[in-house]
Parts: C-alpha cells; sequence; structure tokens
C-alpha cells in the first residue's frame, strides 16, 4: 500500500486551487489577447507561481501540524520545499529546449503563450499518470528504488557531458518522421493547427512544435519524476510539487527567454543535482540522507552554478 499525507479534503483542495490558478491563467491571458510577453509581465507572473507554492506548503504545514504534530509538519513541510526546487530547477533544462524549438520554427511572438499553455497542461496530465505508476510500482517492487536511482545517476553523468553542446534538431527522428510523413504548410496562419479537411488537411508549423513540446515533456518528466521520488515516496507530495513547478514554466520561459546564455553553467549544476539525487536512492538502504541535507546541497550547487555562470559570460569562458 502506498503511504500518503493525502486525505480526501487535500486532494479536493489541492485540485481546486489548481483549477482556479489556471482558469485565472487562461483568463488572464486571453484578456490581454495574443501579445508578445515582456520581462516585466514575466517576471509578475514567476513570483506569484512561487509565492503560490510557498502559501500552499505554509496551508499543508500547518495542517499536517494540527492533525499529526510538529515533527510531522516540519518533515512534509522540507519534503515538499526541496522537492519543489528540484522540479523547478529541472523545469529550467525544459526551458531551453523549449527556446531552442521556438527559434528553430521562428514561432510567432503572439502565439507562444498559447503553445505554452497547452504543454503545461498534458505535463500536468502527463505526470499525474508517471507518478502514481511510479508510487504504486514502489510500493510493491521496492528494489525499483535501484533502478531509478541509477537511471539518474547515469542521466546526469550523460547530461554533463552533453552540457555545452548545441543539440541538432535537424538529425532529431521524430522530427524528421513527422516532416516526411505529415503533410503541412511552411507558413503559419494565426493560431491554426492545420488547414482544410480529410485528405486535403495540411498541419501548420504550430502543430509540429506542439508536438515536438508534448515529446519534450515526455522525455523530462521520465528524468525528473524518479529524482523527487528520493525525496519522498508520498504520491500527494510528489504530485502537489510537481504541478506547482510545471504551474510556472509559461512564465518562466518568457522570463529567461533573453537570459538562457547568461545561465550557460546551470545545465553542469542540473547534471551534479541528478548524479547526488541517484546516488542518495542507491545509498537508502545503507544511509538515509536528511531532507534539510538533500535541500541544502540542492541549493549550494544551483546557486554556484548561477553565481559562476553570471561571474563568467559565456563569450568569457569562450576565449
Amino acid at each position: 500500500m502506498m503511504e500518503t499525507i493525502g486525505n480526501v479534503w487535500l486532494w479536493a483542495g489541492f485540485s481546486g486551487l489548481v483549477l482556479l490558478a489556471l482558469v485565472a491563467d487562461l483568463l488572464l491571458m486571453r484578456h490581454g489577447g495574443a501579445h508578445k510577453v515582456t520581462f516585466k509581465e514575466a517576471a509578475w507572473w514567476s513570483m506569484g507561481w512561487v509565492a503560490l507554492a510557498l502559501l500552499f506548503n505554509l496551508a499543508l504545514w500547518w495542517y499536517v501540524g494540527q492533525s499529526a504534530g510538529p515533527e510531522e509538519a516540519r518533515r512534509i513541510g522540507l519534503e515538499f520545499l526541496t522537492g519543489y526546487l528540484v522540479e523547478k530547477a529541472l523545469a529550467v533544462d525544459n526551458i531551453f529546449v523549449f527556446l531552442m524549438l521556438m527559434g528553430y520554427f521562428a514561432v510567432p511572438e503572439e502565439q507562444r503563450q498559447r503553445v505554452l499553455v497547452i504543454g503545461i497542461l498534458g505535463a500536468i496530465v502527463l505526470r499525474a499518470i508517471l507518478i502514481f505508476a511510479g508510487a504504486a510500482l514502489l510500493a510493491h517492487f521496492h528494489w525499483m528504488l535501484y533502478v531509478f536511482g541509477a537511471f539518474l545517476l547515469l542521466t546526469g553523468v550523460k547530461m554533463w557531458f552533453a552540457a555545452g553542446k548545441e543539440p541538432s534538431l535537424e538529425k532529431n527522428p521524430v522530427l524528421r518522421w513527422l516532416t516526411a510523413h505529415v503533410p503541412f504548410v511552411r507558413r503559419y496562419h494565426g493560431g491554426a493547427l492545420w488547414l482544410g479537411r480529410g485528405s486535403r488537411r495540411k498541419f501548420t508549423p504550430l502543430f509540429i512544435v506542439l508536438v515536438m513540446i508534448g515529446i519534450t515533456d515526455v522525455i523530462f518528466a521520465v528524468d525528473s519524476i524518479p529524482a523527487i521520488f528520493a525525496i519522498t515516496t508520498d504520491p500527494f507530495i510528489v504530485l502537489t510539487s510537481n504541478v506547482f513547478a510545471v504551474l510556472g514554466l509559461r512564465a518562466m520561459f518568457f522570463l529567461l527567454a533573453g537570459m538562457a546564455e547568461r545561465f550557460h553553467l546551470l545545465p553542469y549544476g542540473l547534471a551534479v543535482v541528478l548524479v547526488f539525487i541517484g546516488a542518495k536512492m542507491l545509498l537508502v538502504d545503507l544511509y538515509k540522507i536528511p531532507v534539510l541535507w538533500s535541500l541544502g546541497v540542492v541549493g549550494a550547487i544551483l546557486a554556484t552554478t548561477i553565481a559562476l555562470s553570471l561571474a563568467r559570460p559565456a563569450r568569457a569562458a569562450a576565449d
């Protein structure tokens, strides 16, 4: 059986809060119309999503403290915060790939919001499915922790050696298959995903971008979800921290759109984080690293790589 603090009221409260947040986001986006999101607007939205996640964690801490005592509340609060930080950090890698896709397909600025919203909704559904499947596996097969740990360790090593190298979309097998087998037009037609009907239907580049973002979501979900299971196996904490991290992706995309080069060393930091979390999983039966230590290590790694990126810009590092 899966052990979880989640009860009917907590699940209902979380679901209602996420639904309200998504509706508010969509309504405000529609109210503004299709437009280029400014850095200031993205910064305010980013702060809002982070504040919402922290307020949820505070409410969760208070609720657990009332029902199970301060020690349990402290543990749950730290698990959520650490999971949220890890997922938020790994989401940055998503953003870098999204930026590459948007640039490669020259997606009009006013259509980027729509693409991201659809991608985020798909990511939430996908992660919920994978999280419950992963939790069920861990509940019945403890040895799966070692599989997840080894996978994260190898992923971290692979990410380290791939960092700094520009991936080639031209060689991407999915993209090559789509462009060879899916009839599509070369120009954008507003927000349309396809033109015509039946056998005469042709897809726009916007449709291709959405498919590629969906596939990217799958790849990164497979990488990031095992990482949080090293912090907690409670499906309620895993899902809530994941969803709150994903909710801020759209704002983070526009926030980092002009700053990706300034954080050129961050992929190395993310690689080290994955190696650390993978090692933590592999050592779980020998020594369980406290959640507070995990939070400190992850925070220190990310802060260090960000500081080094800002201290030594990419061009200076290349010279």
